[in-house]
């Protein structure tokens, strides 16, 4: 009897320590775009495997879309998309969650204008052709624009082209203008012009924002690597926010970056400046994790439902958000 109680005991104790020490994740792969913000420091520093105990692979690519897919397939566990991409997933019922709000777009995504395109106002928009990576949050905004001036998009020529491809159109003269995020945004605005920008199409009243998404079942099975990787996030987020005035040019943080993105050193202190990346407590608020963000992609849905870009908006996107990797 004594021996049975001991085994008993010792299968308690190993189960106890196996999951206080967590169970790793196999063969995490995290998809990442190249937008300018404070967590590719950690990612190029190596703190997410630190935290993690374990190796990541990290791919790279090139649109919000390209995410979800690799996403749905099971390729991706942790990928970061914009808000028009995650409404359209979320309204194909594909398996993710949102947990965490990784930035608030402004500035940083902008329609530029060619030089000498003869483009001054928004009507001179009609007849032109303007490039921009389909169902990504630039088009999101590309459209709200249109929308707020009135302007048809049978009118204007939109094309659907990926940020590299974006760049070497515009250098070949194939397009008249982009609305696209860095390194092509930086660019284009060589030998452009701002039209308008993010900010100024989220104040007509078609937001964007950015978050970081896993796979639902995923993060159900190992939530303690969701949770860690949300607090390297937000440790970033943090960092930047109390040493913001020492992120410049030549700064370590900013060189790895541009490193990292493949953006020009010089433009970064702009678009970072040009974002909002929300703190722990930000995320945990009314307006973002806990109602905001769910309610943000419900609208974000309908619109692209009027311009044809999704056939169904779901009654409730809450079951795409979670606060619960941000709570402690």
């Amino acid at each position: 009897m004594a021996k049975g109680t001991s085994s008993r005991q010792f299968v308690t104790v190993f189960v106890s320590l196996i999951l206080s020490f967590g169970v790793k994740a196999a063969d995490l792969t995290i998809g990442y775009q190249t937008g300018i913000d404070p967590s590719k420091v950690p990612q190029a520093n190596g703190l997410y495997e630190k935290a993690l105990g374990q190796k990541i692979n990290w791919r790279r690519f090139n649109s919000g879309p390209q995410v979800v897919t690799a996403i749905a397939s099971g390729d991706v566990q942790i990928g970061n998309l914009g808000s028009s991409p995650l409404a359209a997933a979320a309204s194909r019922n594909l398996p993710i969650v949102a947990f965490i709000v990784s930035a608030q777009i402004n500035t940083s995504e902008a329609l530029v204008v060619r030089n000498g395109s003869g483009i001054d106002k928004p009507d001179d928009l009609i007849g032109k052709t303007i490039a921009t990576p389909f169902v990504s949050t630039s088009h999101y905004s590309l459209l709200g624009a249109l929308k707020h001036w009135g302007l048809d998009t049978q009118k204007v020529k939109v094309v659907n082209l990926q940020p590299a491809e974006i760049a070497a159109a515009w250098k070949r003269g194939d397009i008249d203008g982009a609305f696209v995020w860095s390194p092509a945004l930086g660019e284009i605005r060589k030998t452009g012009k701002t039209l308008t920008d993010a900010a100024q199409v989220g104040q007509w009243g078609a937001p964007t924002f950015e978050v970081w998404v896993a796979r639902k079942d995923f993060a159900e099975k190992h939530p303690d690597v969701v949770a860690k990787f949300a607090k390297v996030t937000l440790d970033s987020f943090a960092d930047y926010a109390a040493h913001k005035d020492s992120w410049t040019v030549d700064s370590d943080a900013v060189q790895k970056i541009a490193k990292l993105t493949g953006s020009n050193a010089a433009d970064i202190p702009e678009l970072l400046a040009g974002t909002t990346f929300p703190d722990a407590q930000a995320q945990k608020t009314d307006a973002l994790l806990n109602g905001g963000t769910a309610k943000a992609i419900g609208e974000t849905a309908k619109f692209l439902r009027e311009q044809g870009k999704v056939e169904t908006v779901l009654p409730d996107y809450s079951a795409y958000v979670t606060d619960k990797f941000v709570k402690d």
